[in-house]
Formats: C-alpha cells, sequence, structure tokens
C-alpha cells in the first residue's frame, strides 16, 4: 500500500508500519498532517494518537460532551503538543468501547450464549494481558484498579504511569478496531507510543498490536526512536520500518529481514538511555571472533565498551554495515559504530564511513593472537620454547593427517602473524597444555590489555601489534 499526499510519499505500507527517527526530524508532523490530511477522505477512517498523553484515568462528563457533541474535537485536541486530558478522553472512548460490545451482543445470539465470550474477557482481558501487578474492571461510570489476582482496590491515581499508559493506549487502540469500517482504509497512527514505557513493556505493548492487526482489518502507522520497541517485531511478517531524516518527506516503508533481526535489539532501550553510545557495536565475521570478544568484555569487567554482533561471514559485511549506518544516523545525534574484517592476505588498510569505524586486523585472523607473546605467556610458555615443541610434534607425528599443514607452517619460518592456522590451531593449543579454548585464551588476554594489566606495545609478536594500532587503541583505551 502506497499513500501520496501533500509533499509526503509513503510506499510500502503493510499492517504494521514504523517511522524510526531522531527528535526534531518530523515524525509528529508527518502523522499530524497525514490525520488531517485523510479525516475528510471517504476512503479512510483515520484516527491520531498524540505522543504526550496527560491526564488520569478517570470519567469526566464534559469530555465526554465535547466528544459527542462535536465529531471534529477528539482530533483537533489531539493536534496540540500537550494534550492535558487525554486518558480522561480514554476513558470516553472505553465507555464508547462497552457501548459497540453490547450492540454487538444483541444481534448475535450464538455470541450472547458464549460464557467465554463476555466483555470482560474480550474485551478487559486484551487490556489486562498488558499490566503485570494491576488488573483492571468495570465499574459505573469508567474503570477501577485492583491488585493482580485479589479483591484490593488501588486508586486510579496511584498506579504508575507506565501502567497507565498502557492501558489507555490499549483502549485506543481496542476502540479503534472496534470502529473500524468494511472496505475502506482503516489507518490508526501512534505517535511514540513507547515514550513512557520500560522495554519490557514496549514489547507486550508491540504483542498487543500485532493482535490487534491480526484481528481487525486496520493498519497501523506508528512514530519512534525505540529501536527496542521495533525489535518487539522482528518476528512479525506484516511488519515494516521505515527511516526518516529531518526535512524528509519521501519515505520507504521495509520489510524487518536478517540483518535488521540481529542488529535491532543491539541498541538496547530508548535512546535517550544514552546505552548505545556507550557500548556501540562491533560487527565481526564469526562465531569465533564472536567468542574472543565475549570473552574479552567479561574479563575485562567494564573497561571494554562494545556490543559484538557476528554477522556469518565476510560477505555480509556490506549490508550490515549500510543497516547500521541507517539505523545510528536516524537515532542518535553522534552516533560511533565498528566493524573489524580478518586482514587475510589483503595489505591495504581499509577506510571509515563515518560514522562507522572500521578496522581490519594487523594479522590473518583471529586465532593468530593466539601465538603472540602474551597469550602464549598467560599459558605458561614463550615462542622460542613454544617452536621447540613443535619441531618435535612434527617428527614425532608424521601419521597425523595435518602433519602437511604443520610441515607447511614450519617451511613458512613459523610465520605466527600470516600463516593460516585454521587447520592447525587445535593441534597447537593442545601443544601449549591449556585446556582453554583458544578464543578463550585470546579474550582473556585483551580483557586483561583493557583493563591495563597489560602494556600496549607495538612490538612485532605482542598482542597489540596483531591487532594493529588503530583497533588497539580505539577499542581499548
Amino acid at each position: 500500500m502506497d499513500i501520496d499526499f501533500l509533499e509526503y510519499k509513503l510506499t510500502g505500507l503493510n499492517k504494521i508500519n514504523i517511522v524510526l527517527g531522531k527528535n526534531g526530524c518530523g515524525k509528529s508532523t508527518l502523522l499530524t498532517q497525514l490525520e488531517s490530511h485523510l479525516l475528510a477522505e471517504v476512503d479512510y477512517f483515520i484516527k491520531y494518537v498524540t505522543p504526550e498523553r496527560a491526564g488520569t484515568l478517570i470519567y469526566e462528563p464534559q469530555v465526554e460532551r465535547n466528544i459527542e457533541s462535536n465529531d471534529k474535537w477528539l482530533s483537533s485536541d489531539r493536534r496540540k503538543n500537550q494534550t492535558v486530558n487525554f486518558k480522561q478522553q480514554s476513558i470516553s472512548q472505553y465507555r464508547k468501547l462497552q457501548l459497540f460490545y453490547y450492540q454487538e451482543l444483541d444481534k448475535n445470539m450464538t455470541q450472547r450464549k458464549d460464557e467465554q465470550h463476555t466483555f470482560d474477557k474480550i474485551i478487559l482481558g486484551k487490556i489486562n494481558s498488558l499490566l503485570e501487578n494491576i488488573e483492571v474492571r468495570p465499574s459505573a461510570i469508567g474503570i477501577e484498579a485492583y491488585k493482580k489476582g485479589t479483591d484490593e482496590k488501588i486508586p486510579i491515581e496511584k498506579i504508575s504511569r507506565g501502567e497507565s499508559e498502557l492501558i489507555s493506549l490499549a483502549i485506543e487502540c481496542l476502540s479503534f478496531s472496534r470502529e473500524a469500517k468494511i472496505g475502506i482504509n482503516n489507518i490508526l497512527l501512534l505517535d511514540e507510543p513507547d515514550v513512557h514505557l520500560h522495554p519490557d513493556l514496549q514489547y507486550r505493548l508491540g504483542k498487543f498490536l500485532k493482535t490487534i492487526v491480526e484481528e481487525t482489518d486496520i493498519k497501523i502507522i506508528l512514530a519512534t526512536h525505540s529501536t527496542a520497541f521495533i525489535g518487539a517485531f522482528t518476528d512479525f511478517d506484516y511488519a515494516t520500518f521505515g527511516i526518516m531524516k529531518a526535512e524528509q518527506k519521501d519515505i520507504n516503508f521495509k520489510n524487518i529481514n536478517t540483518v535488521y533481526k540481529r542488529i535491532l535489539p543491539v541498541f538496547g532501550a530508548h535512546p535517550l538511555s544514552n546505552i548505545f553510545n556507550k557500548n556501540p557495536i562491533l560487527l565481526i565475521e564469526g562465531e569465533d571472533d564472536l567468542r574472543v570478544w565475549q570473552q574479552a568484555i567479561r574479563t575485562s569487567e567494564g573497561f571494554l565498551k562494545i556490543y559484538p554482533v557476528d554477522i556469518d561471514g565476510i560477505d555480509n559485511f556490506a549490508e550490515y554495515e549500510t543497516g547500521v549506518l541507517e539505523i545510528i544516523n536516524s537515532i542518535y545525534d553522534t552516533p560511533v559504530a565498528y566493524s573489524l574484517r580478518d586482514r587475510d592476505e589483503i595489505l591495504e588498510d581499509i577506510v571509515d564511513i563515518l560514522p562507522l569505524i572500521r578496522f581490519r586486523l594487523n594479522c590473518r585472523a583471529a586465532e593468530n593472537l593466539f601465538l603472540t607473546d602474551e597469550v602464549l605467556e598467560s599459558l605458561g610458555t614463550n615462542w622460542i620454547t613454544f617452536v621447540g615443541v613443535l619441531e618435535k610434534w612434527i617428527e614425532n607425528r608424521v601419521d597425523h593427517p595435518r602433519h602437511k599443514e604443520m610441515i607447511e607452517f614450519k617451511d613458512s619460518g613459523y610465520d605466527r602473524r600470516q600463516f593460516n592456522l585454521k587447520k592447525i590451531r587445535n593441534i597447537l593449543v593442545g601443544e601449549t597444555g591449556t585446556n582453554k579454548p583458544w578464543e578463550v585464551a585470546i579474550g582473556q588476554v585483551l580483557g586483561r590489555l583493557a583493563k591495563g594489566e597489560l602494556n600496549k606495545d607495538f612490538n612485532d609478536f605482542k598482542i597489540s601489534s596483531f591487532l594493529g594500532e588503530k583497533l588497539a587503541n580505539e577499542l581499548i583505551k
């Protein structure tokens, strides 16, 4: 589905459509102008939910009278940046929701006889599924809150901000879905529905929205700068997202593919928490590298601040780097991200694509770090002694299936920096006498380097030299 209006063009829309962008990029303007434009279109039924949802979940007769007497009053009031009685409006929507339900029940004898088809189970059950500590029940004029599973009443004004937000948003969504019209486009516009919610509650809200669009004929366009919230939709085939920058009018919505499914959760909670900027993503080639850097992070005890992500092979770097750049440029003011490739047989260094800083190891691959002076020393040996051990192995293990590769290693002059060790790395580990996996041994030394227990030394066979000055100085500070 595509929508063209004013100067905007939205393409590739599906059931749930997420606009991702920084504060001030124009997300709210997009949604409010979309609502204003489509309100008069007969082929659309549309509703806008503002990001600032103030008020209390109580019934106010004047709010309800305003809604009933003027069908444009609600949408007009919600285009303001601050809707002071939003939650009172939600309670009026709840009362209307009750009316819709009982009108439908009057017309359907089968549902009237179904003990499972009650207002408490069909409507309130969905609202209460969002709540962990409380539940809501109907009152004569609205709702009442109780401690979950008990008859202990809780004053509405005493429930938490997050719980109040979820109740209000659930009512708004359920009310819209009940009012949806057959044969036209029913579009619910949610402006930063996650803004006052902890990531766990964001996930619950995402699951709730998926249920709503699966059960009814509505579409949702929501604006956010929370990648954690988007993460709630990574398993939903009918979810798309589009990235919006300042002054941007054309937004192409695309499916959340494998790349985005893997990198979106990395960025954590709401970006204003600054979690990402403290622990930037590090794209790495494979599972071996992931185990190395995860061990390094654990050993560093907080000094090494990165979030490594395995991209399943060098061929995927371009796609992952493009995805990371799209996301961080759309939600952070001063973003940074990293990617790390093996050196293999490539001589030239790699160029940054700021704010993505790209590294290439100064040795063939991660396993070559195992033969650096510091790692060997951590295992109770040194290079001269270890070469003697390897010479004896070559002399005594001529029947070993990897003897040929060990001879090639010897013929290279035991080139510990550039020889391809993949086929013989387990032999090398075993000959040191350790029972540690090679990834753990390397990671522990990297962690100690990050903590400052080891000095950075760029002489030939030191681990800092194998990492390369750029990598060692940027990540290990």
